[in-house]
């Protein structure tokens, strides 16, 4: 592993949490914390900004792990994978809302909580770069759009008004909206009237 992972787990069984937090540590994890209900997992999240979140389902507090799930991935955009012992399907059907990155029934052995985490922070870590290309394609879109509609022009001078109404030089505008560099020089027509005298 290039860099230690952080892994915050949510158990409220203190044995069966010590054992996941050893098993966890000799995986080569780091574990930054074992609560036991939503609200403490909350604040953890807060503090110590992990990159997975094991979850139980049933935790102590008022909010189950579904629902804790569900705020930690909207406020930090941190996913869960759950750990349960309930198969029923309206737990599935209520977890699969929350899209978790795995869903392991209790008890869990050690190899299969290995390959969870594996390919959760692996997922994790593809759907961190799709959005940040898309966040640059979104970016890069939004610069052509803004050089390909009308652009105000002075008929005078020729600076162009940008969008918050300000006149600026045409040099300044691309720019500013493109990956274009200038250089100058003066074209035959200029030179004509500007140095008549020379050839």
């Amino acid at each position: 592993m290039e860099t230690e992972r952080r892994i915050l787990l949510v158990e409220d069984e203190a044995i069966l949490a010590l054992q996941m937090k050893e098993a966890i540590r000799q995986m080569g994890y780091c574990v930054t914390g074992v609560c036991a209900s939503g609200e403490k997992a909350l604040e953890s999240v807060e503090r110590q900004k992990p990159d997975l979140v094991l979850m139980d389902i049933n935790i102590q507090g008022e909010m189950d792990g579904i629902e804790t799930a569900r705020m930690i991935r909207e406020r930090y955009e941190i996913p869960s994978v759950f750990l349960t012992a309930h198969s029923d399907e309206s737990t599935i059907a209520r977890a699969k809302i929350v899209e978790p990155y795995g869903y392991l029934l209790k008890p869990v052995n050690t190899k299969e909580l290995q390959i969870a985490i594996d390919v959760a922070l692996y997922k994790s870590r593809l759907d961190r770069e799709k959005a940040q290309l898309t966040r640059d394609l979104q970016q890069a879109l939004e610069k052509v759009k803004l050089l390909s509609g009308i652009l105000p022009i002075c008929c005078s001078c020729k600076k162009i008004r940008n969008d918050q109404g300000y006149w600026e030089q045409i040099e300044v505008f691309i720019r500013d909206h493109s990956n274009a560099e200038f250089s100058h020089g003066i074209c035959d027509e200029c030179r004509r009237k500007l140095y008549e005298d020379v050839d």
